[in-house]
């Protein structure tokens, strides 16, 4: 009489190995709803008012959101002038390819900004006219104050880990080295802790540009 063979262990390891798999296709789809949401708050100042004004050194700033896939062609323009006018030269010859990079980068659809107007209040003493720097059309003006800079940034997956990523924080030279760009950081450090999990994410990592490096880490 033959005797029935025990199951086997190959048989254990598929069930362990389904059992694995599940649990990493739930984990990734878990990720891309959180980067879903992340992305799909298209106002995130609303959540942080006093955030919206900056008022230090003689600069009189109000922030504003926005996205890659909904920018004006006066906008686009002085985004692509204001990188030219800032990266051309650290970049040196490689600038013609980084630029078409950028251009390509700065309206997809998971692009995400903050921009960077003069309040209407602020002094004319202290920040150069419109006129004076040479800006793109005055459609950039809006209601808001001319332009005088950007942040690019996205939600993304990065080894599996949801990160903010910075691509793009550029000033013009008016309204550098007053504590602007520290601002500017600390609001996306916000904007990350409000989305991403603080113990499994990095929140932002501006390693993208090769020649501005910044990144903390939730812990």
């Amino acid at each position: 009489m033959e005797s029935k063979g025990l199951p086997s262990n190959h048989s254990n390891d598929n069930r362990e190995n389904r059992v694995k798999r599940k649990e990493v296709l739930e984990k990734k789809k878990a990720m891309d709803e959180l980067i879903k949401s992340a992305s799909a708050d298209k106002d995130p100042l609303s959540s942080f008012p006093s955030f919206r004004h900056f008022d230090r050194n003689g600069l009189s700033i109000y922030l504003k959101s926005g996205c890659g896939d909904k920018l004006s062609s006066s906008i686009k323009q002085y985004i692509m002038r204001l990188l030219k006018a800032n990266m051309e030269a650290p970049y040196g010859f490689e600038w013609p390819t980084e630029e078409k990079v950028k251009r390509s980068e700065m309206v997809a659809p998971e692009a995400r900004y903050i921009f960077v107007h003069e309040a209407p209040s602020a002094s004319t003493s202290e920040i150069l006219t419109m006129s004076e720097r040479k800006r793109p059309s005055n459609n950039c003006v809006e209601d808001r104050g001319p332009m005088v800079g950007f942040v690019h940034y996205r939600f993304t997956l990065e080894e599996k880990i949801p990160v903010l990523y910075v691509y793009e924080l550029q000033l013009e030279p008016c309204v550098q080295a007053k504590g602007l760009g520290n601002f500017l950081m600390q609001l996306i450090e916000l904007i990350a802790c409000k989305v991403l999990k603080p113990h499994e994410c990095r929140g932002a990592d501006c390693s993208k540009s090769k020649f501005f490096s910044y990144e903390f880490l939730f812990k």
